[in-house]
């Protein structure tokens, strides 16, 4: 095969692939769709609070994100509605209590 025709056959491939995903996605119910990505904000800003020192304005962004689609959809969210206003609510404590906590001596300033 030459490397044309393989590029043409790579290339219907990822078109096939591509439609494919959107056929999955338009099939998909929109509460689902939106709460999927409430759940990956959720753990972006769970990973930045997890850093030592904490990314307090990443997390802070992601969870203002989180907030935008939890608090801005509301009811819409259906059977997700709640678990996400849950999980919004512990990401939202935790942000607060890492931000309030008193930092963290340095591994230099243990060994003294």
């Amino acid at each position: 095969m030459a490397a044309d025709e393989t590029l043409e056959a790579t290339a219907e491939e990822a078109a096939e692939e591509l439609a494919e995903l959107t056929r999955s996605l338009l099939a998909a119910p929109v509460e689902d769709v939106i709460a999927n990505h409430c759940y990956g904000l959720f753990e972006l800003a769970a990973l930045h609070l997890s850093q030592s020192p904490a990314n307090l304005a990443a997390a802070r962004t992601a969870i203002d994100a989180m907030s935008a689609l939890v608090d801005g959809l509301g009811e819409r969210l259906g059977s997700h509605r709640a678990t996400l206003a849950d999980g919004l609510n512990q990401v939202r404590l935790a942000f607060v209590k890492i931000a309030e906590a008193p930092p963290s001596p340095s591994p230099a300033d243990r060994s003294e």
